[in-house]
């Protein structure tokens, strides 16, 4: 039976390839979940790409992976350095968690070094650009694998 993995994208990501390209990049959020279908299949997985702009949709996302999904990545963006409710929800599925970054956040603002969704994470990943969406994979699939 073939693995399934939960990618959650928190606020703005969206607007990937054309918010502050000097930070982000110019790689769009589209680019980055058709690299993660791609490396899924290879590596023998299914995914669930998602965006939303929602606390409250994000949550309920992650509730619903329950059952449904053997692991979970997720860009957090903003949500990542203020949602106890994301972490509890994240906490409450059980399952491994990778936290991925674009940016490399303690390179910026002081705010941004704190992270909720650290407290659930298995992992972490930043700094990497898209790259580390794939990475992610990479990393769950050892993890499932153990």
């Amino acid at each position: 039976m073939t693995k399934s993995v939960l990618i959650v994208n928190g606020p703005n990501l969206n607007m990937l390839g054309k918010r502050e390209p000097e930070i982000y990049g110019h790689t769009t959020l589209s680019d980055i979940e058709q690299k993660c279908s791609s490396h899924a299949k290879e590596l023998g997985l299914s995914i669930e790409f998602m965006q939303s702009n929602h606390e409250g949709d994000l949550v309920n996302t992650i509730q619903d992976a329950h059952g449904k999904h053997a692991g979970i990545i997720i860009n957090a963006a903003a949500y990542t350095h203020t949602s106890v409710a994301l972490m509890d929800a994240l906490k409450a599925v059980g399952l491994p968690v990778i936290e991925v970054h674009l940016s490399n956040v303690f390179a910026r603002e002081d705010f941004r070094h704190k992270s909720y969704i650290s407290f659930a994470a298995t992992g972490v990943i930043c700094g990497l650009g898209a790259k580390g969406y794939i990475l992610a994979l990479d990393a769950l699939t050892e993890i499932f694998d153990q």
